[in-house]
């Protein structure tokens, strides 16, 4: 968990862990399911298989809908055979509350709906490392605590790392809270 005001670092953070920004010094080791160290400056390729993102501002194709948002990222992320598809797909629908939006384009989603759902592409495909840049921003209370349920509940076997505004957020959802500054 990263937490930190407006400016402190959060953002720049997650796009050096993700090769989006070349760090000044440094490195970040992420182990695989097997526990081989994979560097962030010399393994990237081999770090990115394993990941999971959901940026702060939402990335969606406006014509695609939330199912085929879902399957278009299950199978980047390596998911085979629509019989996994299917079940990759249809928990992160569950997770994220949308069974009723499953036909839906993303835009005549609200933006609570469309927040869920990048979060929900993060997950799907069962990413080891899932890096999530303020994903509750802009969401009212209903839909802050079906994604903290869907996050409670993913946590296990993989690691989440979110970067947040809010004091109650952090001390809800992280096992290790480390606060920016700048």
């Amino acid at each position: 968990m990263l937490l930190g005001h407006n400016g402190a670092g959060k953002t720049t953070t997650i796009s050096m862990l993700t090769g989006l920004l070349p760090p000044t010094s440094g490195d970040a080791i992420v182990y695989d399911s097997l526990d081989r160290p994979m560097s962030v400056n010399k393994d990237l390729h081999l770090v990115r298989k394993s990941l999971g993102i959901c940026p702060q501002h939402d990335v969606l194709y406006p014509d695609l809908t939330v199912q085929e948002h879902l399957v278009l990222f299950a199978i980047v992320k390596g998911v085979r055979g629509s019989d996994e598809i299917d079940s990759a797909v249809n928990k992160q629908i569950r997770a994220i509350r949308l069974e009723k939006k499953r036909h839906t384009a993303a835009k005549a989603l609200s933006g609570g709906q469309r927040r869920r759902l990048s979060v929900a592409i993060a997950m799907v495909g069962d990413s080891e490392v899932v890096l999530l840049d303020e994903p509750s921003s802009g969401l009212d209370p209903a839909s802050r605590r079906v994604t903290w349920d869907m996050l409670r509940q993913s946590k296990k076997d993989r690691a989440i790392v979110l970067t947040t505004h809010f004091m109650d957020e952090a001390d809800a959802l992280g096992d290790r809270i480390a606060i920016l500054g700048h």
